[in-house]
């Protein structure tokens, strides 16, 4: 274990966690609502430090993000442990798993140097903090994100978003790329189908775009809970007014056999998803894209000036069309980070 950061002790040897925005008090010998920080003594320890569940190379279209380093490798962490609940969630074996201290005990430690010598040895760019969520296990991720900059890797976090400003003041430095899973815009969806709240979410994604750090934003479209025209209307229009109409967003399938909770749903129409995409477009974002159809062209970039094709996507696989981040045709740039 380790001493974690962002809390207060307070009476009868309880602690005030401020890593997330559930602000836990946790009293003696419990755990936060993430399951994975734990009072002992009137301090309060991340007991995963150092235990990844899952260590892959993958391409960096998997996460997913397609104007960040297009065409790269990122090495991919997960651990145990999320701050939310959200019934649909498809990575539920480990976000939301019991006793997982029990399955940390059985794990090999891996220093967060050991994640960098890997990452170089497979020829990566990057390091990719996903599956659960990073903020969870912080500490762990901020050790090898600092790592990862000295030896010249990018960090990207694939996330929920809802850090606490002191957790995300802390990772900004070395964060360089983020995909955000804005799930809805309704208050209702955030507390019943995930046990959070929308707005802290909201208000971080304001900060990572004026912060500079490259963001790209996924939602899936699940049916009769997050597919409803109005709501995506306005979660395509906070993107494009307070966020930025050149940020990316990715539109997902539902599919009930994989989601913890919602086995009793039908898997997300096509037509659903075809949908969200021209409200998007609609809403004057310049790129969204449509996931799990696939060979469908709206997982290509086109120009956004012309409409040339800039990159064509078949599954992982890119063929890149572009002048390094520029449009070949008219010169406009596809907003590409390199």
């Amino acid at each position: 274990m380790k001493e974690a950061r962002f809390y207060k002790a307070e009476k009868n040897n309880s602690v005030k966690c401020f890593l997330c925005g559930h602000n836990c008090l946790i009293n003696e010998n419990q755990p936060g609502i993430c399951n994975v920080r734990v009072n002992k003594g009137g301090k309060l320890y991340s007991f995963n430090y150092g235990y990844p569940v899952m260590q892959n190379i993958d391409p960096v279209e998997k996460i997913p993000l397609f104007h960040f380093m297009p065409g790269s490798l990122t090495y991919s962490l997960g651990n145990f442990g999320c701050n939310f609940k959200c019934d649909n969630c498809q990575n539920y074996s480990i976000s939301q798993m019991e006793n997982i201290n029990e399955r940390v005990e059985k794990a090999d430690f891996v220093m967060p140097e050991r994640i960098i010598e890997e990452a170089i040895g497979n020829d990566c760019q990057s390091v990719a903090y996903l599956k659960s969520e990073p903020t969870v296990n912080c500490e762990y991720a901020l050790d090898i994100m600092r790592l990862a900059h000295a030896n010249g890797l990018k960090n990207i976090w694939v996330s929920n978003g809802f850090m606490s400003k002191d957790c995300l003041s802390a990772i900004l430095p070395y964060l360089d790329a983020v995909n955000v899973d804005l799930k809805s815009m309704d208050t209702d969806f955030y507390q019943h189908n995930c046990s959070a709240k929308l707005k802290p979410v909201l208000e971080n994604l304001k900060i990572l775009k004026q912060e500079q750090v490259h963001l790209e934003i996924s939602t899936h479209i699940i049916p009769t809970l997050s597919d409803d025209s109005d709501m995506l209307c306005e979660l395509a229009e906070f993107i494009a007014v307070e966020l930025d109409a050149d940020t990316p967003w990715h539109l997902a399938k539902f599919y009930p056999d994989l989601s913890w909770k919602l086995k009793n749903l039908p898997i997300t129409g096509e037509d659903s998803i075809y949908q969200a995409y021209e409200i998007g477009k609609d809403a004057g974002l310049k790129y969204v894209y449509v996931g799990n159809i696939p060979g469908d062209q709206k997982e290509n970039t086109y120009c956004p000036k012309c409409d040339e094709l800039a990159i064509r996507r078949l599954g992982y696989n890119i063929e890149r069309f572009d002048n390094n981040g520029r449009c070949v045709y008219c010169d406009r740039s596809l907003d590409i980070i390199e």
